[in-house]
């Protein structure tokens, strides 16, 4: 009995282990390099804001109110981009590079 060519369109265009592969890179970077930036942009905004003069609860609870939004935009962000690899090296330059800030305000103030 001959394959409906409709069937076999669906049956060849069915997600294989490499997509899957993929997905899970895609949400790995997603949530891996979202906690990294989220985190780096919290240590920075709150050390930049205490050293501007606010008081330190409300520029720790401001920068973690900023960095949650942050961390979405980057999910989001890792999921629909067209290069995982490119963008997950990014997030990790930029991570560091705001670690490495929110270090450098923190050795000054103290």
């Amino acid at each position: 009995m001959p394959m409906d060519t409709t069937a076999a369109a669906r049956i060849a265009s069915a997600p294989g282990p490499r997509s899957a592969r993929r997905v899970v890179l895609r949400v790995a970077t997603a949530l891996l390099g979202g906690y990294a930036f989220a985190w780096g942009f919290i240590a920075a905004t709150a050390a930049t804001l205490f050293a501007a003069g606010m008081g330190f609860h409300d520029a720790e609870f401001l920068a973690s109110a900023l960095g949650l939004l942050g961390f979405v935009a980057v999910f989001l962000w890792a999921i629909a981009t067209p290069r995982p690899v490119r963008f997950a090296a990014g997030l990790v330059a930029t991570a560091l590079a705001m670690s490495a800030l929110a270090s450098t305000v923190q050795a000054v103030l103290a």
